[in-house]
């Protein structure tokens, strides 16, 4: 067995690298215990029902969805529809990234 991962903070971006939901990004709405998280995108994995991945099955994608994160805190009810736009504003800054540096940019 390996040293335990760091929990990803709540409201903060991972990708699924194992289970039949590779390659999702989601959003991290709880912590279960220390090894695992509740996620979900609001599309696939909707708020009602969000999934526990183990933490060693996730990729921290080193951004926070600082709505969601603030909102979380504070003990309010995140919506899908949030969840939606937060994932697709993440992957279209990264698609804008990937552009940049394709082009020359920094």
């Amino acid at each position: 067995m390996g040293a335990p991962r760091e929990l990803p903070p709540i409201g903060s971006y991972v990708e699924v690298i194992q289970g039949r939901d590779a390659g999702l990004v989601a959003v991290v709405l709880a912590h279960e215990g220390d090894r695992f998280v509740r996620i979900a995108d609001g599309d696939v994995r909707r708020v009602e029902k969000p999934k526990k991945k183990n933490v060693a099955h996730v990729r921290r994608i080193h951004r926070m969805a600082e709505g969601i994160a603030q909102k979380l805190a504070e003990g309010g009810r995140v919506t899908n529809a949030e969840l939606r736009h937060a994932v697709r504003m993440l992957m279209e800054a990264q698609t804008a990234n990937g552009q940049e540096r394709e082009q020359g940019g920094t």
